[in-house]
């Protein structure tokens, strides 16, 4: 099972110099992916904890890819219906391009009616822009010649595909997840809470004679208790988990690097 960790890319977490202190740490101790969320347009009354601020998902990812060398890279999870199929389609060939393969293509849907109505798309039709936006994406990453609008056109560089994980609950997630994805992204409190959705899964995944796809879970372990969380860790691999995504409360290097050694310690 991978461990991956959650860095922020929001409030006053999210400088230069901590992001990268942060990036550097997750792969100096061995960690397989680093990961960060996505919102763009926060309204003055649902700021607390990030004041508003946050750093584009796909331009930060670049940069990690430039200042990294290892660690898997991953959008946790990267809103589809915010952003055109096309453009969103060239950044994502990019960075798996330009960084060697790492890209881990965490998507959802969205929820936030705020963020819908900045952009002046409709939250009601989220779940269809995020389909035709999977279909057009993994046809993308299938041959050269793609067409969009009636338009063929050279799809270059066309490196191998990310990963697709499609974030979100079931229902609807994992029906989406076993139709366009290569895996599910869920947020779990605790391992006992996916088991059945966890079944279902592999069931539509089997019914559309699709291999199993890889489940990463994003959760937060009681770090202060190492036995519980090397319980939590045991039950999340007797389920079958192939990775988590582990998230840390730090204001400063120091305190995310004090979290990293009990994660680790943890692990063993």
């Amino acid at each position: 099972m991978e461990i991956g960790v959650s860095i922020r890319n929001m409030g006053p977490q999210s400088t230069r110099e901590l992001i990268a202190a942060c990036a550097q740490s997750v792969e100096d101790m061995g960690f397989a992916s680093i990961w960060i969320t996505d919102h763009i347009a926060i309204p003055p009354d649902d700021a607390e904890g990030s004041g508003g601020r946050y750093l584009d998902t796909l331009t930060t990812l670049a940069w990690l890819a430039g200042i990294t060398e290892r660690v898997k890279l991953g959008s946790g999870v990267l809103i589809l219906p915010y952003r055109a199929a096309l453009p969103t389609a060239k950044q994502v060939a990019t960075i798996q391009e330009l960084s060697g393969n790492r890209l881990l293509l965490g998507v959802g849907i969205g929820w936030m009616e705020p963020e819908f109505r900045a952009l002046g798309v409709d939250r009601q039709a989220r779940g269809r822009i995020s389909d035709e936006t999977l279909a057009f994406l993994n046809a993308c990453f299938l041959q050269d010649e793609v067409e969009a609008n009636g338009q063929r056109f050279l799809f270059k560089p066309r490196p191998q595909k990310p990963p697709i994980l499609i974030g979100g609950r079931a229902p609807h997630a994992l029906s989406r997840a076993a139709k366009y994805g290569d895996g599910w992204l869920p947020i779990s409190r605790t391992p006992g809470n996916l088991a059945v959705a966890l079944q279902k899964y592999r069931e539509l995944t089997a019914a559309m004679n699709k291999p199993p796809g890889q489940v990463i879970v994003s959760t937060r372990l009681p770090l202060s208790d190492r036995s519980q969380s090397r319980e939590l860790l045991d039950h999340y691999r007797t389920l079958g988990v192939d990775g988590l995504i582990c998230g840390l409360p730090y204001d400063t290097i120091d305190e995310f690097r004090k979290h990293l050694e009990s994660l680790k310690t943890a692990l063993h």
